[in-house]
């Protein structure tokens, strides 16, 4: 039975947040949950700037204020100066679970060879599973879902399909997705009847 979640969609970009272009991190991964997800859902919104304490401050109140049980970030995983998006989640961290950049990377690694330079994690957060993403839209929709042959078979499997059952062991709410887009994985111990 499918249980309301919060989540949480973080763009971080210095230029985004200025207003110097419009940012396409949160309305990509609005389109993506809004495909894939069965479970009823709101989104807590942020855009902000490349600043390490504005990150940290938003990641806290969105875990332990807002209520959100999934966080996604997107931007500033890169090697540049400003990219420090993975220091302010690692220092925000409970737990850090680095499965999941390690599966992003090798997901990127499928179309370019600087998917090495990413430097994506992801953590667990009291009840909340911060997870940072890539920043293009593409590559946001790519690691999330997976990968599909020229027949639109599943050949690489997304991260998000470890995502609901993570949400589950930390106390968090029982979501489902559309197979179509993604199927989620649990054991079946965890399974409940479908709505």
């Amino acid at each position: 039975m499918s249980e309301h979640i919060t989540i949480g969609l973080v763009s971080i970009s210095d230029r985004a947040s200025d207003g110097t272009y419009e940012d396409q991190g949160i309305p990509a991964l609005r389109e993506w949950l809004g495909r894939a997800l069965t479970s009823p859902w709101t989104a807590e919104t942020r855009l902000i700037p490349d600043e390490r304490p504005v990150i940290e401050a938003t990641l806290k109140e969105l875990a332990d204020n807002k209520d959100c049980s999934l966080i996604l970030t997107t931007g500033g995983t890169g090697p540049a100066p400003r990219d420090v998006t993975p220091e302010a989640t690692l220092a925000v961290a409970d737990k850090e679970m680095p499965g999941f950049g390690e599966e992003m990377r090798r997901i990127s690694l499928n179309f370019v060879p600087t998917a090495i330079l990413s430097r994506q994690v992801a953590v667990v957060r009291g009840k909340a599973l911060i997870v940072n993403l890539p920043g293009q839209p593409r590559a946001i929709r790519e690691t999330l879902e997976g990968l599909r042959d020229a027949e639109g078979t599943v050949s690489h499997v997304g991260v998000f399909a470890a995502i609901p059952y993570c949400i589950d062991l930390i106390g968090g709410p029982y979501v489902e997705a559309d197979e179509a887009v993604i199927k989620v994985f649990r054991p079946k111990h965890a399974l409940r009847p479908r709505n």
